[in-house]
C-alpha cells in the first residue's frame, strides 16, 4: 500500500532543493560526528553521508566562527540540504542563515528575547529557511513541567507547540517539529498527540537510542509504529556508530514498511525448516551480498523460500522470486512459475530475472 494513501496530511516546507511534507518522500537525516571546526573533516564525512544515500544532513554550530564551514561544505561537493543545530545564541542562527544554510534546528524559547527570535525568523524568511524546533526531555520548560508533573508525552508536545506558537506570533509558518524521548513509548504517544494537534510535517526519532544493534530496534519500534500509521515525514535513525550507518538503517526501516519510493529492494525470505532441501541461508546471504547487482527503476519484493510451501503461494505478493525443490529452485514473478535451475545457479538467475523485468541502466542508477 502506498505510505501516501493512509499518511497524516501536513504542510510542505521545502528544505534547500527538496521538500518534505505533504506527498513527498520521506527523507532521511544524519548528523556529522565530526568536529564542526575542523571543515575538512566536516566536508569528507558529509560526502560519505551523502554518498550513501542521506537525504538531509545537520551539523552542530556550537560558536559564531564553525558558521564558515556551511560554505566550505557547499563548495566542496555537498549537494543535499545541510541543517544548522543552533542553542542559545541567536547570532549564530543569523550567521548560519547568511553562510547558505537550508534550516536551521532551534528553541526559541532558548536564544533570548522576542526580538532576537524576531530577527532569527527575518532572517530566514529573507532567505527562505525553514526551521525545525526540536525539543527533547531535557529541554522541557520549567512551567510545563510543573504543569505535568514531569517529563511526559504531554509535556513533550505542549513544549513542541509552545515554540511553535513563538514563530507563529511572529508570522512564520516554515516550520518542522520533532520531540523525541530515549524510551520508544513516549516518542510514540508524543508525535501522536502533535499529529493530531498540528499540520507541521514532523521529523521523527528516537534518541539517544544507543548502539548499532540496540538502537536500530528501538528506532525500528519507534519510528516504525509511528510510519505504520501515517505519521512522519523524516527521520533519523540516532545510533552511537557511524553516522553512515544510521542512513542505511532508515534505508532498511522504509524498505520493511514499503515507505520508500527509492529503487530498493525489499527481502522477504523464509526461515527454514525440515522441507528445505537448499542451502537457503546461504543463498539469501549472497543475493544480500549482491543486491547491487539488481539495477532497478523502482521498488520491488524479492521472496526467497526454501520449499513450494511457502514460494510461490506464500509468497504471492513478492514481484519475483524462487522456491527451494530437491537441490533446485523454481524461480516465479507475481506468483506465476517460470522455471527451474539447480540451486547453484538460482542467485545468478534470479539477479538475471531482475534485471531484465524491472532493470533500468547502471548509468541510471546512480545518478
Amino acid at each position: 500500500m502506498n505510505y501516501n494513501s493512509y499518511r497524516r496530511k501536513t504542510n510542505t516546507v521545502a528544505v534547500g532543493k527538496i521538500s518534505i511534507g505533504g506527498t513527498n518522500p520521506i527523507a532521511i537525516q544524519s548528523m556529522l560526528n565530526t568536529d564542526s571546526h575542523d571543515a575538512a573533516a566536516c566536508l569528507k564525512q558529509a560526502l560519505e553521508l551523502q554518498k550513501v544515500g542521506c537525504d538531509i544532513i545537520r551539523l552542530a554550530i556550537p560558536d559564531l566562527s564553525c558558521a564558515k564551514t556551511i560554505a566550505v561544505l557547499k563548495d566542496g561537493g555537498v549537494t543535499v540540504p545541510l541543517v544548522a543545530d543552533i542553542h542559545f545564541d541567536y547570532r549564530i542562527a543569523l550567521e548560519a542563515v547568511a553562510a547558505g544554510v537550508d534550516k536551521i534546528r532551534i528553541n526559541p524559547g532558548n536564544i533570548g528575547a522576542e526580538d532576537r527570535v524576531r530577527a532569527v525568523v527575518r532572517a530566514c524568511r529573507e532567505k527562505h529557511v525553514p526551521i525545525r524546533i526540536g525539543v527533547n526531555s531535557g529541554s522541557v520548560e520549567k512551567h510545563i513541567l510543573q504543569k505535568f508533573g514531569g517529563v511526559c508525552p504531554q509535556a513533550l508536545a505542549e513544549s513542541a507547540l509552545y515554540h511553535a506558537k513563538i514563530l507563529e506570533q511572529c508570522d512564520f509558518d516554515q516550520i518542522v517539529l520533532s520531540a523525541k524521548a530515549s524510551d520508544v513509548r513516549t516518542t510514540i504517544l508524543t508525535n501522536e498527540i502533535l499529529a493530531q494537534h498540528c499540520s507541521y510535517p514532523l521529523h521523527l526519532g528516537v534518541t539517544e537510542a544507543g548502539t548499532a544493534h540496540s538502537g536500530m530496534l528501538k528506532s525500528a519500534a519507534g519510528i516504525g509504529a509511528l510510519l505504520t500509521h501515517g505519521i512522519g515525514d523524516t527521520i533519523r535513525v540516532s545510533l552511537t556508530a557511524d553516522p553512515k550507518q544510521e542512513v542505511l538503517e532508515a534505508q532498511m526501516l522504509l524498505r520493511a514498511l514499503e515507505c520508500s519510493t527509492r529503487p530498493q529492494i525489499n527481502l522477504v525470505s523464509c526461515p527454514t525448516c525440515g522441507r528445505t532441501q537448499i542451502p537457503l541461508i546461504e543463498m539469501v546471504g549472497e543475493f544480500e551480498r549482491r543486491m547491487d547487482d539488481c539495477c532497478i527503476a523502482h521498488p520491488i519484493r524479492v521472496a526467497m523460500m526454501g520449499c513450494v510451501v511457502n514460494g510461490p503461494g506464500e509468497a504471492r505478493e513478492a514481484d519475483i522470486g524462487i522456491a527451494g525443490g530437491k537441490d533446485e529452485a523454481l524461480l516465479f514473478c507475481r506468483g506465476e512459475p517460470l522455471y527451474k535451475v539447480p540451486a547453484a545457479r538460482a542467485v545468478d538467475a534470479l539477479i538475471d530475472e531482475i534485471n531484465r523485468r524491472f532493470g533500468t541502466s547502471r548509468a541510471d542508477k546512480h545518478d
